[in-house]
């Protein structure tokens, strides 16, 4: 199967892509990708009615597509992004990536632990139910047994 990717070909110019290639090369719908142009992520060029792509833009919706999988809003998307296009660059891209990163670890850390409570508390009920059930069943038997 043939990406996006495959349509590099240095003789004829700057790689281009469909809003369906992109579609196709990321696993998203079309109106995920027209969101993040909606949002300003991504900044495709028009030819007619069609949506041109470029290279940028694919790297760009990598990263916002990353971005999702790892938790982060738009917003923090948009700011590493603008980031990347600002005087200090990649550097401060970085920085602020790595401060993101950190940030999104110690959340995931607490609701771990918050989970982690949650399921001791259910394994804790389920054990006390069980015990009841089994104390109920007892008493059931022998109030059967009696004449």
């Amino acid at each position: 199967m043939s990406t996006a990717v495959d349509k590099l070909d240095r003789a004829t110019g700057p790689v281009t892509f469909t809003i369906g290639d992109l579609s196709r090369e990321f696993e998203v719908t079309t109106r995920t990708i027209r969101f993040y142009e909606d949002e300003k992520l991504l900044k495709p060029r028009r030819q007619g009615q069609n949506r041109i792509y470029s290279a940028r833009d694919r790297v760009r919706l990598r990263l916002i597509l990353r971005g999702k999988r790892l938790g982060f809003s738009i917003k923090e998307i948009r700011d590493m992004l603008d980031m990347y296009d600002a005087p200090e660059g990649e550097v401060g891209q970085l920085r602020y990536f790595i401060e993101r990163m950190r940030q999104r670890r110690d959340d995931l850390q607490r609701q771990r632990a918050d989970i982690d409570q949650v399921l001791a508390e259910l394994d804790a009920l389920e054990t006390r139910c069980e015990d009841l059930l089994q104390g109920a069943a007892t008493v059931r038997d022998r109030s059967e047994a009696m004449p």
